[in-house]
This record gives structure tokens, sequence and C-alpha cells, in this order.
């Protein structure tokens, strides 16, 4: 019989998957599943779970946000072991579940674990950690731990929303030199993101016909600061229609990004709080994870 595991953050979103956890495991049963499942109760212990745990395994699964996602995929990599991971997505956001087309509902992907063929996705290293799909920094990047989590519960996704925007509206800017395969840029930025997803913090869309997960390259995306209100009217104005066409914002695909920046300026990675680094190199790993999808 084929060994699963299958990790479970029951706090994610509204707790609404925890209703569905005798289903959710029936479901893996009834695919010819022995699934040993864990329920994680603090920050990174997905990850330890993971690591310790995969070698055993024929097929990884978590049923969380974005960061339980986050988690599984560092243990999974770290433990170097090559077996495809599936999503539940049940958290606030889940950009990176929206990207995949994974469904909504909790038992439909649930079904999708298990019946879905494994797509061959780019990944991205942060130093010696790894992220799925984007590494930020500026405006909207406090939002995702700064947010309570009895609040992001209440509110869900608009969360995300109202705390980005409170931030963009003070202004916080960061001083940043990048370089971008070959091309150095410099400048003060309101928001940085290194990406590989068509949504970035349940804010920001990006036209999926601009964004390969498997092309080996991120969408790099700058927000210089506006240096006056209308600058900054037409910011928001972008960021609130999704069309990205203001001179402050700049997309430039790149395989390998370095950033120096002062050491307190902090960063996330699919949404969880990373400390600050004077200088940090970003790599995408090509095609370095299996995740299932859903069969077309």
């Amino acid at each position: 019989m084929k060994k699963m595991l299958f990790v479970m953050n029951p706090y994610a979103g509204q707790r609404r998957a925890n209703r569905y956890l005798a289903d959710i495991l029936s479901i893996f049963n009834r695919a010819g599943y022995r699934v040993e499942s864990y329920m994680t109760g603090a920050r990174g212990e997905a990850t330890d779970i993971v690591r310790q745990y995969a070698p055993e395994m024929d097929l990884v699964a978590c049923c969380g946000g974005d960061g339980t996602f986050n988690e599984t995929v560092n243990g999974l990599l770290h433990s170097e072991v090559n077996i495809p991971v599936g999503y539940i997505p049940a958290g606030s956001t889940n950009d990176f579940a929206a990207s995949l087309g994974l469904p909504t509902n909790i038992l439909q992907a649930a079904e999708a674990v298990v019946t879905g063929e494994p797509s061959d996705l780019d990944v991205g290293k942060f130093g010696d950690r790894y992220f799925s799909y984007v590494a930020s920094f500026g405006a909207f990047t406090r939002t995702s731990y700064a947010t309570p989590q009895n609040v992001k519960n209440a509110l869900g996704h608009a969360a995300y929303i109202l705390g980005g925007i409170s931030e963009l509206s003070q202004l916080r800017t960061e001083h940043v030199k990048l370089q971008l395969d070959d091309e150095i840029v410099e400048d003060d930025f309101l928001f940085g993101a290194v990406s590989n997803s068509t949504s970035v913090g349940g804010v920001l869309s990006l036209d999926p016909k601009q964004v390969d997960l498997r092309d080996g390259k991120f969408e790099v995306l700058l927000l210089r600061s506006p240096r006056e209100l209308g600058e900054l009217s037409e910011c928001i104005r972008a960021v609130q229609t999704a069309e990205y066409n203001c001179k402050m914002l700049t997309f430039t695909p790149a395989s390998r990004v370095t950033v120096w920046a002062d050491a307190g300026m902090p960063w996330t990675l699919d949404g969880e709080m990373e400390p600050g680094h004077e200088e940090v190199t970003i790599e995408n790993i090509h095609c370095g994870l299996k995740v299932m999808c859903k069969p077309c």
C-alpha cells in the first residue's frame, strides 16, 4: 500500500478545513494510501515533520494556508526526496493555489491530491530557505504577520487587503540595490517582489499570460517610491485596478537576483516573516518541485 504524509494546520483561515478532516482522510484511504497525519501547533513544525518523515513516503500533502505550504516545501526539499506534494488550500489568501488553479472547495482539493498529475514547477531559494511563489519587501510585506490571527479568521481575504493598503498610505520606502541577472538597479522602493505567481499578498494580481511557473525565471516586480501626490494616486490606482502601467512600476524576468539593503529591512517568503539581510541571493530552481495538480 502506498504511504502518504499528511500535515494540517488546524488554525489556518477560518478553521474551515477542520470539519472536513474525516472526509479528507477517507478520500485518501479510498485512493489506496495509508496515511500518517499530523496537526501542527507552532511555526516551523510542518517543516520539521516533513523533513523527518518524507523519506519514508510516496506522497506528501498539506492542508492550510500559503505559510503551511511553504513549511511543507522547505521540509521536503531539505529532505532531498524527489516525491510530489499535494496542497489543500485553506488559508486567508491562498495565492499559490490560485496560480495553480487548485480547487477552492476543500474536498475537491483533496480529490485533486490523489487523482491529479504531478507537475514540475520552479521554486525559489532565498539564502538557505525555499519559497514556492514570492519573496517580497516593503509595503504589504508586514501585512501577513502584523495582522493578528483572530482578525484573519474573522475577515479572511479582506484582512490582507486592508492591511496592505494602510501600509501603502504610510509611504514607507526602502533604499535597495538589486542585480537582476546582469542588470543593476538601485533606487528607493515602496515595494518589491521576486515572484513566481499570478497573485501577490492577495493584493497584486498579475496577468497569467505574463507568468510561466516553469520557465526558470522569476517575475521581479519593483514599485519605485512616488515623488509627488500625483504619482502616489497613480500607484494606488494601479494596485486597485490591476492595470500596472504607471511609470514607477517595472517587471523584469530574472533567474538570479542579488539584493543589497539595510539589514533591518524585513522580508516575507510566501507570506511568512524572514529577517532582514544586508546581502542575499535569490535563485530560481528550475522545475525543482513536483506539485499534484488537478487533471485537465
